[in-house]
């Protein structure tokens, strides 16, 4: 009888205290200390969602016996914490989210495979997320946006939904293993000595690559969207096995230091085809297989040649425009007027203003479009205030059950 006693003047000392213990079965375990990371840390599993308070810190590590998390495992808006680390840690079956978690210096989860999501934005002081071998080999979507990360490895996942890379300004390499995306890639405003490497890419919905210095994708046969390359500082673009854009368009603007665009095994472009504004690039003459444009040809820059070899239908309009002398070019292209164009022709050089417009092909058939612009959306949840009178009638309760615990 005593003991049930003491165990009810402890569960009202914890009331009163504010210490409640984190369950393996908790909707959400959250941590508020080291050692409420070392209880979670016991658990096989968590069915719900780890959360790490705004005060915890500096360290918190969940390895031990614990192996899987249901949920989430999220922190935000944590300024205390400095290292994040599990060693037995394999899988999260929602999101695996960091946000505006300043002083986060080491993150370490040698053998995580498996996550919902991976959605990390405003990390000041982590270099490098550590993984282990193969990383990661599974998740549905990967965003990575402000954050001082210098290299990101292990995420070696076949298939995508979404990757989102912006915005890193440390960042100088990116190497994964993703065959398949499904939605977009979108890699913008890095590092400016950013090298990306895609082995094994094959197969994508849409990619848009900006500020990138090397890109590296050949494997690559079928981008089932568009393809946009704008404002990177590589020389050279090969994709020596992409044979189909299937619906969308293919564009290159303002690459001020390419000089060679090399695409051989092309056949076909859904929607509208742009190069313009890539100063550097005096030949355009990749394309050599390139059968039918669905939409626009919008070719402007300072080139001396343009070929398009093995063209037979463009939906579109066509226009090639050079600052340079272009009168042989022209004169090639123009058996493409009234035949192989369904669109109006222009082919002209020793124009000033050709580098000037940078307006996309249109993809149904038109002469040009305006730019595209990219956004996001940020959702903050806040959780409901407990009111003054609440927490008194908590507070009287546990003060009753502490008296009658003792008569």
């Amino acid at each position: 009888m005593f003991t049930k006693q003491l165990l009810s003047a402890a569960a009202a000392f914890s009331m009163i205290s504010g210490v409640v213990s984190v369950g393996c079965d908790d909707a959400t375990a959250t941590i508020k200390s080291p050692a409420d990371a070392t209880q979670i840390a016991n658990c096989d599993s968590i069915e719900g969602s780890v959360v790490i308070d705004r005060n915890a810190g500096p360290d918190i590590d969940i390895g031990g016996r614990l192996k899987e998390i249901g949920g989430d495992l999220r922190a935000e808006n944590n300024g205390l914490l400095n290292s994040l680390r599990s060693d037995s840690l394999q899988t999260i079956g929602g999101i695996f989210l960091l946000k505006n978690v300043t002083k986060v210096s080491t993150l370490t989860f040698p053998r995580l495979g498996e996550v919902g999501s991976i959605d990390w934005a405003t990390l000041n002081a982590l270099p490098e997320p550590t993984f282990g071998n193969p990383g990661i080999t599974k998740a549905k979507s990967v965003t990575i946006a402000d954050t001082f990360i210098e290299n990101i490895n292990g995420i070696n996942v076949d298939s995508l939904t979404d990757m989102n890379i912006n915005n890193n300004r440390r960042l100088t390499k990116f190497s994964t293993s993703i065959k398949s995306l499904s939605n977009t890639l979108y890699v913008q405003a890095n590092g400016l000595n950013l090298t990306m490497e895609m082995p094994n890419l094959e197969w994508i919905a849409n990619m848009t690559i900006t500020n990138v210095t090397s890109f590296s994708v050949p494997s690559l046969h079928t981008v089932n969207g568009s393809m946009r390359f704008d404002s990177n500082y590589f020389t050279t673009f090969i994709a020596a096995n992409l044979s189909e854009i299937t619906d969308g368009d293919l564009s290159f603007v303002s690459n001020p230091q390419l000089t060679n665009i090399s695409v051989p095994a092309l056949e076909r472009v859904g929607g509208g085809f742009t190069v313009a504004n890539n100063t550097a690039l005096e030949k355009l003459d990749g394309f050599n297989k390139l059968n039918e444009i669905g939409g626009a040809v919008k070719v402007r820059g300072s080139f001396t040649d343009v070929q398009f070899a093995g063209l037979k239908d463009v939906k579109g309009a066509f226009e090639v425009v050079s600052t340079e002398d272009i009168t042989q070019a022209c004169k090639t292209l123009g058996s493409f007027d009234n035949s192989v164009v369904q669109g109006n022709y222009t082919c002209h050089g020793q124009d000033a203003t050709a580098n000037d417009d940078t307006s996309e092909a249109s993809g149904d058939g038109s002469s040009g479009s305006g730019g595209n612009g990219n956004g996001s959306d940020d959702k903050k949840n806040a959780a409901p205030a407990v009111s003054a009178s609440a927490s008194s009638l908590v507070t009287l309760a546990a003060l009753g059950a502490l008296a009658a615990a003792f008569l």
